[in-house]
């Protein structure tokens, strides 16, 4: 018979006569050790004249009356802590936003959701947030509805309404700012036959609020040898420029006549062709317009051609999604699926000249992306965690030009906001804005709800349905992270060139909610 009756030494404790039957396996005995001890099988080691025991076999001569040794400590019985958990289910409103740290929702005031997606989506942007904290109330101005429905006192209420969203994470009741936003257009404060107030278009209110920015932000200096002037914070961080060229098709020794346009967004026009967002902003590039010509004397077809001569470190794209049908009288919808890129390039987008400036920052891009490659073909057999941890300290790039601050140095772009529709018209249904968080988390801001998402669920707000259609994308510059080496040695070479990119490396630092 395999049974034996050995003893058991456990520091201080000994236990005599303990059945062992070697046709079990080990782990029995173990079990019996932990029934004796406290100390679980996972922390038990055996020993028998220098063996430890096995979980699997018995590798130790075992006989009558042996002493086996027994190593290890039981696990202390756990304390009831001081302050007791509070589950997610038992947390009010403001509790669950500080255990996700989710920044603050706006509560509709009725069919309000335009204006609150379009604040939560312009309050992604950092300079912004800090110009508007810079910004001071000018004495003299106007008095009464007039000093109300003035660019100064929109500016204001949208400084005082971040500083609050800013100090804190539950939900934050808009009205002043609404009252004031009414003021100044009342189109805006139209209500329907039940006394609420009519749903309005988030890209009208969107281009409203920063016409009403555009004249109370002033622009940013870098330097003061800063070459390329700005009128506004809006046209410095917002604003882009075309060269526009138009050519009469029916004249041709017609001269080309050429001028410039400034624009706050680009247009993704949705035809049957179009399935992608960059398709859909080359539609704009390229149009045919009617027009008197004076070498004709009559009304001719211009071929109007449009190219980027001036991309802004923020850059908005307006799905036109509305077609306004006048047999129904309302805006409706053009549902299609139109894909949209997290990370977006505009270098085709741009003139010869700009993609010349454009060059040598996206030459270090790619020579990052290329050794960022080489690195983890190397690290193959190593773990995620390994790689992670080989990673070099990096420090961030200037995204503007140096002497252009607010521009765009490299014509990439990353996703910061989304604003979505969700129904058959911009006078009905639903508005949300979705703001970037972290890396690739996101926060969808559904009026005073607000909830993580991942970024699949950012990708699936491109149409084709009744879900949330993307209306309005807000574009951050991509910054480039160098190593700290790399780094350096740039710096060394020049030492004006290094104060520069360290002022750029500040504003150009990886965009988040608060």
């Amino acid at each position: 018979m395999p049974s034996f009756t050995v003893n058991v030494k456990w520091g201080k404790e000994s236990f005599k006569n303990i059945e062992v039957n070697t046709d079990e396996e080990p782990m029995l005995f173990k079990a019996q050790l932990f029934a004796l001890t406290g100390v679980q099988p996972d922390r038990q080691k055996v020993l028998c004249k220098g063996i430890s025991l096995k979980d699997e076999e018995w590798n130790m001569p075992i006989k009558n009356g042996a002493t086996l040794l027994l190593l290890g400590t039981k696990e202390e019985v756990p304390q009831e802590p001081v302050e007791k958990p509070k589950f997610i289910e038992d947390m009010n409103e403001n509790e669950l936003a500080t255990a996700f740290d989710t920044p603050a929702g706006l509560v509709n005031l009725g069919n309000t959701c335009y204006m609150n997606a379009t604040l939560q989506c312009l309050r992604s942007v950092r300079e912004l947030r800090e110009a508007l904290k810079e910004y001071k109330e000018e004495a003299g101005g106007a008095s009464g509805l007039a000093g109300l429905a003035s660019p100064q006192a929109i500016t204001m209420s949208m400084k005082n309404l971040f500083e609050d969203m800013e100090r804190r994470n539950d939900s934050i009741t808009p009205v002043l700012f609404l009252q004031r936003l009414h003021i100044a257009f009342p189109n805006f404060s139209q209500t329907g036959e039940n006394g609420t107030y009519r749903q309005q278009d988030a890209n009208e209110c969107w281009s409203e609020l920063l016409k009403m920015l555009q004249q109370k932000l002033p622009a940013q200096k870098l330097a003061p040898e800063q070459s390329v002037k700005h009128s506004s914070f809006i046209d410095q961080w917002f604003g882009g420029t075309f060269d526009v060229e138009m050519k009469c098709t029916e004249a041709e020794d017609e001269p080309a006549s050429k001028s410039k346009e400034n624009f706050l967004q680009l247009s993704c026009f949705i035809s049957t062709e179009v399935k992608y967002m960059h398709s859909g902003l080359r539609l704009r590039l390229k149009e045919q317009l009617t027009k008197m010509s004076p070498s004709l004397g009559r009304d001719a077809v211009y071929s109007k051609t449009s190219l980027i001569s001036r991309l802004p470190a923020y850059l908005t794209v307006q799905f036109v999604r509305f077609q306004y049908k006048g047999k129904e009288g309302i805006n409706a919808k053009v549902l299609k699926d139109i894909k949209f890129p997290i990370e977006f390039d505009a270098y085709e987008l741009c003139t010869p000249e700009l993609q010349e400036k454009l060059t040598p920052m996206r030459t270090k891009f790619n020579e990052i992306a290329n050794a960022e490659v080489e690195r983890t073909l190397k690290g193959k057999n190593k773990s995620k965690a390994e790689l992670e941890n080989e990673k070099p300290k990096t420090v961030p790039q200037p995204y503007c030009f140096e002497d252009d601050l607010g521009s765009n140095n490299s014509g990439y772009y990353t996703l910061q906001a989304v604003l979505t529709h969700q129904g058959r018209s911009s006078s009905s249904g639903h508005y949300v804005g979705w703001v970037r968080h972290k890396d690739d988390q996101w926060i969808m801001f559904n009026d005073d709800h607000v909830s993580p998402v991942d970024q699949e669920s950012i990708l699936k707000l491109s149409g084709g349905g009744d879900w949330h259609c993307a209306y309005v994308l807000l574009y951050g510059p991509k910054v480039l992270e160098l190593p700290v080496e790399s780094e350096d040695k740039e710096a060394g070479g020049d030492q004006q060139q290094s104060s520069q990119q360290g002022t750029g490396a500040t504003t150009g630092e990886k965009m988040s909610v608060d």
